[in-house]
């Protein structure tokens, strides 16, 4: 069946197609959505701003007007690049606030989602939005509930259905352009476009699409579609499917890695291909719409007073092991939590760079040496993460030292809840996923097996009865730590710092905390060498049991 013609703006050329683009981050994708919450975002690099100007740069090289539809937490964090697209001419539109399918929404939550991401985008911008579309998967025939709030917070278009098989079954004319209407008020909706084969709808409008098929089929869709079809081809691509360098999330599983990465080298040329071949103009050209104006306030920056007399002075201890890919998001997450607890504490970081053979010690200096109070120590070769905290202890000027992973499986927020425990006679606070009170996100079954065996171990021949035992995320009291030295490296030296406070008879508390998996990079960890040294630890600490000694080094005479 084609579609009935649709030409709300006359002056067009009958080919003309509509391209649109998402503003969102690699982060906040689809692919990521059973990693990646929304509150962990302010911990990734931002690259939303660089991408989005390739995107601006590459659609001026063909002198092309596109509809930016922006997520309007981006409008927030960084008003600046909205104001950039609204400024070269394109249209922008809303992509909801944090990235939310419809089936995620109750009609309520849908429509606060909706005016905030509006509020967002038209401060940043400085015109008034009417477009939409939902900013995760795609709306259906039991959805039409969205397009009548859409019609009553006026909005003037949608472009939210992506027809897919047998979707639109008994209401074919959704498949195209077409006006809904709900009471007196009339919504234009342009669905993303589909490739017929036979009785289904095949979705090929762009962006991932374009990536795992072949380049001829999405060549030949174009061509059926403007041999049989006068309605506009509605085509769409992400501002992050522009940038060949995106972290790899390598916590994803395998089909989120391909849709992710797969062929996002060649989408650039994609793109530009498309539009040497084909015409194209935004939405609101094509239904002849005016983005007009609008006031806003800007606000004023509140003033914020913190007493530094009344802040407790408090070290972080951070390792680092190759870790330069993931220091944007260290950097990221530590200005949050440092903003967060100003008012507690006077934090004064130190960095150990334990033997990296990357560009971790540069990085460091570049990202971090503006900081105040920051401190970088560097070893000479690699001597593992426990003696990296422990050097970082041993130079600490204060009396409350704090371990963190610098790869941020423990929130560091969470130091709320630890640095008050490491109270009275208090020697160390440990986090403790295990414990009942605790949880973990994505970690392998293998590994949580394994970590919760370890614990149960320890339990067995420690007088700490502790949930977890191999923690890095911890507190110390430093003069607890000051004389310790260490006879195991890498992850075995954590637990065995715990091992010789348990053998000294100094308390230990644990905390319950959240882990994650880690999100960039790979772990250190050799499994079966440190299970090894774990069970070879554990046997000594077995035998100065059985033998009646007590404050001794769990290492050998």
């Amino acid at each position: 069946m084609s579609a009935p013609a649709v030409s709300p703006a006359a002056s067009l050329a009958e080919r003309t197609h509509l391209i649109t683009i998402a503003v969102e981050d690699y982060f906040q994708v689809v692919a990521f959505r059973k990693l990646i919450q929304p509150s962990m975002w302010y911990r990734f690099e931002r690259r939303v701003e660089a991408n989005t100007h390739k995107a601006l740069d590459l659609l001026d090289e063909f002198g092309v007007r596109a509809t930016f539809f922006v997520l309007g937490w981006v409008a927030d964090d960084m008003p600046e690049i909205v104001r950039e697209i609204a400024a070269r001419g394109h249209e922008i539109a809303t992509k909801g606030y944090q990235h939310r399918s419809i089936d995620q929404m109750t009609p309520g939550d849908f429509r606060e989602d909706l005016l905030r991401s509006k509020e967002a985008i038209e401060a940043a911008a400085g015109v008034r939005v009417l477009g939409h579309r939902v900013a995760r998967g795609s709306l259906g025939l039991s959805d039409v509930w969205a397009l009548n709030i859409l019609a009553e917070e006026g909005f003037a278009y949608d472009s939210s259905f992506y027809p897919r098989l047998r979707s639109l079954s008994g209401a074919p004319e959704r498949r195209f352009a077409h006006q809904h209407r709900h009471g007196d008020r009339v919504l234009w909706e342009l669905p993303l476009s589909s490739w017929k084969v036979g009785p289904l709808l095949v979705p090929m409008a762009g962006g991932n699409y374009f990536r795992q098929f072949p380049p001829q089929w999405v060549e030949r869709v174009f061509r059926d579609w403007e041999r049989t079809t006068q309605a506009p081809f509605v085509m769409y691509f992400h501002v992050w499917e522009l940038d060949p360098e995106l972290p790899q999330i390598t916590a994803a599983g395998p089909l989120a890695r391909m849709r992710q990465y797969r062929n996002i080298d060649r989408m650039p040329s994609l793109i530009r291909y498309r539009l040497e071949q084909s015409t194209f103009t935004s939405i609101a050209d094509y239904l002849g719409l005016d983005q007009k104006p609008v006031t806003t306030d800007e606000p004023g920056a509140a003033s914020v007073s913190v007493s530094q007399a009344e802040r407790k002075p408090i070290t972080v201890v951070i390792p680092c092991y190759n870790e330069e890919r993931v220091l944007p998001y260290l950097a990221n997450t530590l200005r949050k939590v440092f903003e967060s607890l100003e008012s507690l504490y006077d934090f004064r970081p130190i960095f150990v760079d334990d033997g990296s053979t990357d560009g971790t010690w540069k990085a460091l200096h570049e990202i971090f040496g503006s900081l105040p109070h920051v401190r970088m120590l560097q070893h000479p070769r690699n001597l593992g993460v426990a003696q990296a905290i422990l050097t970082g202890i041993q130079e600490a000027e204060t009396d409350v030292v704090c371990s963190i992973d610098c790869d941020c499986t423990y929130d560091p927020h969470q130091l709320r809840e630890l640095i008050p425990m490491l109270a009275g006679d208090v020697s160390m606070v440990t986090a403790s996923p295990y414990h009942p009170s605790g949880r973990v996100h994505n970690v392998p079954g293998w590994r949580l097996f394994l970590s919760r065996s370890l614990s149960r171990l320890y339990h067995g021949v420690l007088d700490h009865k502790l949930y977890t035992y191999t923690s890095c995320f911890r507190v110390y009291r430093r003069e607890d730590m000051r004389d310790i030295e260490l006879s195991e490296g890498g992850f075995l030296g954590v637990a065995e710092m715990l091992c010789m406070l348990d053998l000294r008879g100094k308390r230990i508390v644990e905390c319950p905390a959240v882990l994650e998996v880690r999100m960039l990079g790979r772990s250190k960890m050799k499994l079966i060498k440190v299970i090894a040294g774990h069970l070879r630890m554990l046997v000594r600490i077995a035998g100065s049991r059985l033998g009646g000694s007590r404050g001794v080094s769990t290492g050998p005479a």
